[in-house]
């Protein structure tokens, strides 16, 4: 099968690169080779590669920086999506594009997970953005179906564990306080790349849910990571109200993978178990680019 992966650059990217090159025929592109918000630059992109499935992770994901730039933050995340799922309506080619738990406002009671029958209410401009990119989707393109991740993290770019590891290097001994009134389901890049290739040619369409199962809060996830990684560090709990943000959060970010495990198509793991397996591969590769990044820092 040939392959487009747009967002090629990110985790997301890199690893279902990385997989589906394993038994598909693969091009991915990153925004410098591929600008998905340019119409022409689509038709030529589609013309040379003649994709059967094009896999979008591309997006502007500078949460906070959306609520600065809501006008590039909706190019990317909401016309960028509608040009590609025209281009796929206009050629035949199956969209299977990425979304987030962000489009949901985090109201539910804890621990009351959000399905893809819920109707979606976001708090932030990215949120916002990201909807109207899944609606542009719904409008344009009939095969299409809208992957909602949450809590990524993976060896190809900057997260959230990757941040914890390398502040608990970077000032031993002192506290570090971490959210522990948010809670969502922290989700291995490489698990969800592994679950998207399981839909590649599956007939699904519409919005599925696609996290690690269970949840935990950020301080949980935190503690858990760095228990993992055999790294000593001194993890206080706080209240968002604590650690304000441009961008608001939602309180409430645990997604149910419903429409996979009713297709009998869900291959996400608790999320316990990816972590700990992320940090057994991972381990020394994550240390040495932790150190090297408090370095650069440190001059």
């Amino acid at each position: 099968m040939k392959i487009l992966i747009t967002g090629g650059n990110g985790q997301l990217g890199r690893d279902c690169t990385e997989r589906f090159s394993r038994s598909h025929r693969v091009t991915a592109c990153s925004s410098a080779t591929f600008d998905i918000t340019d119409p022409e630059c689509a038709r030529a992109v589609f013309a040379e590669h003649a994709p059967e499935v094009l896999v979008n992770c591309a997006a502007y994901t500078a949460v906070d920086r959306c609520q600065e730039d809501e006008a590039r933050c909706r190019a990317v995340n909401s016309a960028g999506p509608a040009v590609l799922a025209r281009q796929c309506a206009r050629t035949g080619c199956r969209l299977i594009h990425i979304s987030t738990d962000y489009v949901f406002d985090g109201s539910k009671k804890i621990p009351t997970p959000y399905t893809e029958d819920d109707p979606p209410c976001p708090l932030s401009a990215y949120g916002r953005s990201k909807l109207a990119g899944e609606q542009a989707i719904g409008e344009e393109l009939e095969n299409h179906l809208i992957i909602r991740t949450a809590w990524l993290y993976g060896m190809g770019g900057a997260n959230f564990l990757k941040t914890m590891l390398r502040l608990a290097i970077s000032t031993p001994g002192q506290s570090l306080k971490v959210v522990n009134d948010q809670m969502g389901s922290l989700t291995w890049s490489n698990r969800l790349a592994g679950q998207i290739e399981r839909l590649l040619d599956n007939p699904l369409t519409g919005i599925v849910h696609a996290t690690a199962e269970g949840f935990s809060s950020w301080y949980e996830g935190a503690v858990f990571f760095l228990q993992a990684m055999g790294v000593q560090a001194d993890i206080i709990p706080c209240n968002t109200s604590e650690y304000p943000t441009p961008a608001p959060r939602p309180a409430n970010s645990i997604l149910e993978n419903k429409r996979l495990k009713q297709a009998g198509l869900n291959a996400m793991v608790p999320w316990q178990q990816d972590v700990e397996t992320f940090a057994l591969e991972n381990r020394e590769a994550l240390l040495d680019e932790a150190r090297a990044q408090v370095k650069r820092l440190s001059v």
